[in-house]
């Protein structure tokens, strides 16, 4: 999802070929190292900090707790006042971060994170494994300059930003480093409200133990589990990526066993969407690795068509599976290659036909093929959640597209990602809709009358928007606000174009030829979390608990509750902003201030 035409044609005519060879280094099932630094060997730092002091600090590790607002630097010395404790709330069900930070002017090994239960004064237990600490490995990113378009490396600045969660149980440092570790609380949905305290265990080869102590008020809310969550989102898959990093079969046993824990990652943050493509490249190849179809066209001898359905099917309902099935967006109609490629059985090999829309050869090989997946839907349950999806399409290509899905299959949903505010043109037709962050929101009036006919309309962000957005360089509390927009601007939810759409070094080099570093992936090869994508489910959650909080002081009916809801209601609006503010943590903060105080 790109919003520049010319970029895109010239992405068309590359084709980039996804034939580039994979590291041995690259693992793609989730392990757990035994010891030693991990399964990691992180970049050279393109730009080191020169002046930082080593030499005055004091031999051994030193350890803090810091703030999960902060990207903490490999090569400075963290400017942080000594913390062993840690303090927060959560509602039930909700997981919550934490951020530790390690420095050492000499090199430590084997340090480990290890958490005691989780004791409240009647002696409730919440078990140790609610709690899970991850360190933080670094990749090289760039900035945002001009956003959209083609990029030479040396035409941006390069630094190292911590954000790869690893899954490593132990870790190695070097001299003259930091070394951030993330903390996830995992609250049981079960769990009994009140003041739970764990200790936990930091140590290290010829290091003395360290203790840090952690606070949890489990609050009597209850958040309900991801799969019930209300907001609509959108995060595409590419299951081709995975198969070409991970370099394994595509639909093999292998590859289906190592899209699982990325499924798993999603259907956590509250995924609605099966990202499916029913065409060769519907995105001109705009990443380093294509789409191809999960449905195969053959032109028989005799001139009919014939769909083999096999791959759609299985991925529909291995997704399914995995808790992800409200909604199949398939991807597209107006293809960014204007070309369906099929196979010929006359000539044995590939053909491509140009399919401009409303043209002969659009109606042409369209029609038989919508007539025969209509009914194949009807046979397997799956045409009513079912959607033709297209992304920043001309409205010209959308009205002839809409009259050919008038008369050959009106029931078909249709999806639209919209750079260009032409949704207006068609009020009845898009049940799916998302507008680009940068065109502005949705219409007051038409926003309404979506609501009123059960659509979905949410927003997006891409290389476009540099504030709020996903990038490895992006302040990490930008990807809470992605959360707190959405509710402020009456959204459905959010729609991210890239969840696995990996690069050609993902755990090391983040940046890529044509947009910011980190704008086409969230997560990292290994089932590899992110503190990016760790705190845009933070985001989500908050707009959950927000929903849920105004449901009930809606339903309250005593002039306490009307409070509760006119000071939540007022502190949401703040963030229906489109710029970055100048006090943005502080502002996120004060929000999760005001909800946490409304939680009680």
């Amino acid at each position: 999802m790109k919003k520049n035409k010319q970029v895109r044609s010239i992405l068309a005519a590359a084709l980039l070929i996804s034939s580039i060879s994979v590291f041995s280094w690259i693992n793609c099932q989730v392990k757990k190292s035994t010891g030693g630094s991990g399964d990691i060997a992180e970049p050279k730092d393109p730009s080191p900090d020169t002046i930082a002091n080593w030499a005055a600090v004091s031999s051994g590790l030193h350890a803090s707790m810091g703030s999960i607002d902060h990207r903490y630097q490999k090569s400075s010395i963290p400017q942080l006042e000594p913390r062993s404790d840690w303090t927060g709330s959560a509602w039930r069900g909700e997981n919550v971060s934490a951020q530790m930070v390690l420095w050492s002017k000499d090199p430590i090994r084997q340090v480990e994170c290890t958490f005691s239960d989780f004791l409240d004064e009647t002696g409730r237990i919440l078990p140790a494994r609610i709690a899970r600490a991850r360190f933080v490995r670094y990749v090289i990113t760039d900035e945002f300059g001009d956003g959209c378009g083609n990029r030479a490396p040396e035409n941006y600045a390069a630094t190292l930003s911590p954000d790869i969660l690893d899954n490593a149980q132990e870790c190695d440092m070097k001299g003259k480093t930091s070394r951030p570790v993330w903390i996830t609380l995992k609250v049981p949905a079960d769990a009994q409200p009140g003041n739970y305290r764990s200790t936990m265990k930091l140590t290290a080869l010829g290091q003395e133990p360290q203790s840090f102590e952690f606070d949890l008020e489990v609050l009597p809310r209850l958040l309900p589990p991801p799969k019930e969550w209300k907001f609509h989102l959108d995060l595409w898959q590419h299951p081709y990526s995975i198969a070409k990093v991970c370099d394994v079969e595509l639909w093999s046993d292998e590859h289906w066993e190592s899209m699982r824990p990325y499924a798993e990652m999603l259907a956590d943050a509250g995924q609605k969407v099966i990202t499916t493509s029913v065409n060769e490249t519907p995105w001109a190849n705009q990443t380093e690795y294509g789409f191809d179809s999960m449905i195969r066209w053959k032109k028989k001898t005799d001139g009919a068509w014939e769909y083999d359905y096999t791959v759609f099917d299985n991925y529909v309902r291995f997704m399914m599976n995995m808790g992800i099935d409200k909604q199949i967006n398939c991807y597209s109609l107006i293809p960014w290659t204007a070309q369906l490629v099929y196979w010929d059985e006359a000539t044995a090999r590939n053909g491509a036909v140009k399919i401009e829309p409303g043209s002969k050869a659009f109606v042409e090989m369209w029609t038989p093929f919508l007539k025969d997946f209509h009914s194949h839907l009807e046979e397997k349950g799956w045409h009513q959640i079912t959607n033709f999806a297209m992304d920043e399409c001309d409205a010209e290509d959308m009205r002839k597209m809409l009259d050919l899905m008038d008369e050959l299959a009106p029931d078909f949903g249709i999806a639209l990602a919209d750079n260009k505010k032409s949704y207006n043109l068609f009020p009845g037709h898009i049940k799916d809709l998302s507008v680009s962050f940068t065109s502005g929101s949705i219409d007051k009036e038409d926003l309404e009358y979506r609501k009123s006919r059960g659509y979905v309309s949410t927003y997006y962000v891409c290389c476009a928007d540099e504030f709020p957005n996903t990038f490895t360089f992006s302040p990490p509390a930008d990807a809470v606000y992605l959360g707190w927009y959405t509710t402020a601007a009456g959204f459905d939810g959010l729609l991210r174009w890239s969840f696995t759409s990996w690069v050609e070094d993902p755990l090391h080099d983040s940046r890529f030829q044509s947009w910011p570093a980190g704008d086409t992936y969230m997560v990292y090869p290994g089932a590899r979390s992110s503190i990016r994508f760790e705190r845009l489910v933070e985001g989500i959650q908050d707009a959950e608990k927000i929903r849920i909080l105004r449901d009930t002081f809606e339903k309250d009916g005593t002039e306490t509750g009307r409070s509760k809801l006119k000071r939540l209601n007022e502190t949401v609006a703040l963030f229906n902003i489109l710029s970055r503010p100048q006090n943005a943590d502080a502002l996120l903060n004060h929000g999760k201030q005001i909800l946490e105080e409304l939680s009680r």
